[in-house]
Protein backbone atom coordinates (compact mmCIF):
# COMPACT_ATOMS: atom_id res chain seq x y z
CA UNK A 1 0.00 0.00 0.00
CA UNK A 2 1.44 3.67 -1.06
CA UNK A 3 1.84 6.22 1.94
CA UNK A 4 -1.03 7.55 1.18
CA UNK A 5 -3.36 5.58 0.94
CA UNK A 6 -1.78 4.01 4.80
CA UNK A 7 -2.03 7.48 5.97
CA UNK A 8 -6.11 7.21 4.89
CA UNK A 9 -6.78 4.30 6.48
CA UNK A 10 -5.42 5.29 9.66
CA UNK A 11 -6.99 8.28 9.95
CA UNK A 12 -10.79 6.65 9.42
CA UNK A 13 -9.44 4.14 12.14
CA UNK A 14 -8.17 6.85 14.55
CA UNK A 15 -11.85 8.49 14.60
CA UNK A 16 -14.02 5.29 16.33
CA UNK A 17 -10.94 5.31 18.87
CA UNK A 18 -10.90 8.83 19.64
CA UNK A 19 -14.25 8.52 20.29
CA UNK A 20 -14.30 6.11 22.21
CA UNK A 21 -11.25 7.61 24.74
CA UNK A 22 -13.89 10.50 25.22
CA UNK A 23 -17.09 8.72 25.76
CA UNK A 24 -14.93 6.77 28.44
CA UNK A 25 -13.55 9.30 30.24
CA UNK A 26 -17.01 11.61 30.05
CA UNK A 27 -18.59 8.28 31.90
CA UNK A 28 -15.75 7.63 34.40
CA UNK A 29 -17.42 10.93 35.75
CA UNK A 30 -20.74 9.43 36.86
CA UNK A 31 -19.49 6.22 39.15
CA UNK A 32 -22.76 4.22 40.00
CA UNK A 33 -24.16 6.10 37.15
CA UNK A 34 -25.34 8.85 39.38
CA UNK A 35 -24.37 12.38 38.92
CA UNK A 36 -23.84 13.51 42.32
CA UNK A 37 -20.58 11.98 43.55
CA UNK A 38 -19.42 14.19 40.45
CA UNK A 39 -20.93 17.35 42.31
CA UNK A 40 -19.62 16.58 45.86
CA UNK A 41 -15.98 15.57 44.25
CA UNK A 42 -16.30 11.83 45.27
CA UNK A 43 -14.51 10.75 42.15
CA UNK A 44 -11.15 8.53 41.41
CA UNK A 45 -8.53 11.63 41.77
CA UNK A 46 -6.81 9.78 38.44
CA UNK A 47 -10.67 10.62 36.40
CA UNK A 48 -9.62 14.44 36.98
CA UNK A 49 -6.28 14.11 34.53
CA UNK A 50 -8.85 13.60 31.72
CA UNK A 51 -6.17 10.97 29.87
CA UNK A 52 -9.43 9.79 27.77
CA UNK A 53 -10.83 13.28 26.85
CA UNK A 54 -7.50 15.82 26.58
CA UNK A 55 -5.09 12.75 25.42
CA UNK A 56 -6.61 9.94 23.69
CA UNK A 57 -9.44 12.41 22.84
CA UNK A 58 -8.75 16.15 21.63
CA UNK A 59 -4.76 15.46 20.67
CA UNK A 60 -5.17 11.94 18.84
CA UNK A 61 -8.08 13.48 16.63
CA UNK A 62 -5.65 16.53 15.69
CA UNK A 63 -4.11 13.74 13.24
CA UNK A 64 -7.00 12.04 12.54
CA UNK A 65 -8.54 15.00 10.86
CA UNK A 66 -5.07 15.89 9.18
CA UNK A 67 -4.82 12.48 7.71
CA UNK A 68 -8.50 12.33 6.61
CA UNK A 69 -8.46 16.19 5.07
CA UNK A 70 -5.01 15.64 3.15
CA UNK A 71 -6.42 11.90 1.70
CA UNK A 72 -8.94 13.41 0.32
CA UNK A 73 -7.28 15.86 -1.17
CA UNK A 74 -5.14 13.05 -2.85
CA UNK A 75 -2.05 15.73 -2.86
CA UNK A 76 0.43 14.10 -0.65
CA UNK A 77 3.53 15.68 -1.21
CA UNK A 78 6.35 15.08 0.66
CA UNK A 79 5.86 18.81 2.83
CA UNK A 80 2.31 17.21 3.89
CA UNK A 81 4.19 14.02 5.16
CA UNK A 82 6.43 15.65 6.55
CA UNK A 83 3.34 17.34 8.85
CA UNK A 84 1.80 13.79 8.86
CA UNK A 85 5.01 12.74 10.89
CA UNK A 86 4.66 15.72 13.74
CA UNK A 87 1.01 15.70 14.07
CA UNK A 88 1.13 11.87 14.36
CA UNK A 89 3.93 12.59 16.86
CA UNK A 90 1.04 15.11 18.63
CA UNK A 91 -1.40 11.58 18.49
CA UNK A 92 1.14 9.38 20.06
CA UNK A 93 2.05 12.00 22.91
CA UNK A 94 -1.72 12.25 23.47
CA UNK A 95 -2.07 8.59 23.07
CA UNK A 96 1.05 7.90 25.64
CA UNK A 97 -0.73 10.33 28.25
CA UNK A 98 -4.45 8.38 28.16
CA UNK A 99 -2.05 5.13 28.68
CA UNK A 100 -0.91 6.33 31.67
CA UNK A 101 -3.74 8.05 33.42
CA UNK A 102 -5.20 4.50 32.82
CA UNK A 103 -2.69 2.27 34.23
CA UNK A 104 -2.78 4.67 36.98
CA UNK A 105 -6.35 4.72 37.48
CA UNK A 106 -6.17 0.07 37.50
CA UNK A 107 -3.12 0.53 39.48
CA UNK A 108 -4.90 2.70 42.42
CA UNK A 109 -8.13 1.70 42.75
CA UNK A 110 -10.94 3.75 42.37
CA UNK A 111 -12.12 6.47 45.13
CA UNK A 112 -15.07 5.20 47.59
CA UNK A 113 -16.37 4.97 50.65
CA UNK A 114 -14.82 2.20 52.48
CA UNK A 115 -14.99 1.74 56.14
CA UNK A 116 -17.35 4.46 56.84
CA UNK A 117 -14.92 6.80 54.91
CA UNK A 118 -14.07 8.14 51.41
CA UNK A 119 -10.40 7.02 50.43
CA UNK A 120 -8.79 4.75 47.71
CA UNK A 121 -8.66 1.66 49.98
CA UNK A 122 -6.35 -0.40 47.40
CA UNK A 123 -3.66 2.60 46.50
CA UNK A 124 -0.98 0.60 48.37
CA UNK A 125 -1.72 -2.96 47.04
CA UNK A 126 0.27 -2.84 44.09
CA UNK A 127 -3.15 -3.88 41.72
CA UNK A 128 -3.21 -7.12 43.64
CA UNK A 129 -7.05 -5.97 44.23
CA UNK A 130 -7.67 -6.51 40.62
CA UNK A 131 -7.62 -10.45 40.94
CA UNK A 132 -9.58 -10.24 44.65
CA UNK A 133 -12.88 -10.50 43.84
CA UNK A 134 -13.94 -10.48 47.58
CA UNK A 135 -12.41 -7.04 48.16
CA UNK A 136 -14.42 -5.10 45.82
CA UNK A 137 -17.70 -5.66 48.09
CA UNK A 138 -15.89 -3.38 50.70
CA UNK A 139 -16.26 -0.44 48.61
CA UNK A 140 -19.83 0.53 49.78
CA UNK A 141 -20.52 3.09 47.78
CA UNK A 142 -21.12 3.67 44.89
CA UNK A 143 -22.57 0.49 43.72
CA UNK A 144 -20.12 -1.62 41.82
CA UNK A 145 -17.68 0.80 41.70
CA UNK A 146 -14.42 -0.91 41.56
CA UNK A 147 -15.92 -3.52 38.31
CA UNK A 148 -16.96 0.23 36.87
CA UNK A 149 -13.27 1.79 37.14
CA UNK A 150 -11.26 -1.41 35.86
CA UNK A 151 -14.02 -1.81 32.75
CA UNK A 152 -13.30 1.44 31.66
CA UNK A 153 -9.79 2.32 32.87
CA UNK A 154 -8.82 -0.89 30.97
CA UNK A 155 -11.06 0.06 27.64
CA UNK A 156 -9.12 3.35 27.75
CA UNK A 157 -6.04 1.15 28.28
CA UNK A 158 -6.74 -0.82 25.02
CA UNK A 159 -7.28 2.19 23.22
CA UNK A 160 -4.54 4.65 23.62
CA UNK A 161 -2.35 1.45 23.22
CA UNK A 162 -3.95 1.32 19.49
CA UNK A 163 -3.49 4.81 19.29
CA UNK A 164 0.12 4.60 20.05
CA UNK A 165 0.55 1.64 17.53
CA UNK A 166 -1.44 3.74 14.43
CA UNK A 167 0.12 7.19 15.33
CA UNK A 168 3.49 5.15 15.49
CA UNK A 169 2.86 3.63 12.07
CA UNK A 170 2.02 7.63 10.40
CA UNK A 171 4.98 8.67 11.86
CA UNK A 172 7.19 5.72 9.73
CA UNK A 173 4.58 5.83 7.12
CA UNK A 174 5.01 9.72 7.30
CA UNK A 175 9.33 9.74 7.00
CA UNK A 176 8.40 7.11 3.80
CA UNK A 177 6.86 9.55 2.15
CA UNK A 178 9.43 11.85 2.68
CA UNK A 179 11.95 10.02 1.26
CA UNK A 180 10.23 8.18 -1.90
CA UNK A 181 6.83 10.26 -2.42
CA UNK A 182 3.68 9.34 -1.84
CA UNK A 183 1.40 7.64 -4.80
CA UNK A 184 -1.28 9.53 -6.29
CA UNK A 185 -3.75 9.32 -8.91
CA UNK A 186 -0.96 11.23 -11.80
CA UNK A 187 0.72 7.73 -12.62
CA UNK A 188 -2.52 5.87 -13.61
CA UNK A 189 -4.39 8.72 -14.95
CA UNK A 190 -1.02 9.66 -17.16
CA UNK A 191 -0.97 5.41 -17.77
CA UNK A 192 -4.50 5.99 -19.07
CA UNK A 193 -3.97 8.71 -21.83
CA UNK A 194 -0.72 7.14 -23.30
CA UNK A 195 -2.69 3.82 -23.85
CA UNK A 196 -5.51 5.48 -25.13
CA UNK A 197 -3.51 7.42 -27.67
CA UNK A 198 -1.72 4.31 -28.71
CA UNK A 199 -4.65 2.39 -29.45
CA UNK A 200 -6.95 4.91 -30.51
Amino acid sequence: MCSGGCSRCIGVTLYPLVLISIICNIVLFFPGWDVKYAKDGEITPEVRYMGGLVGGGLMVLIPAIYLNLTSQQGSGNRCEMFLSILFAAVGVAGGLYSFIVAVLGLNNGPFCMYGGIWTTPFKNSNSTYLADYSCWADCTEPKNVVQFNIGLFFTLLVTSCLQVLLCAIQMINGLCGCLFGACNKAVPLQLTMLSSSIFS
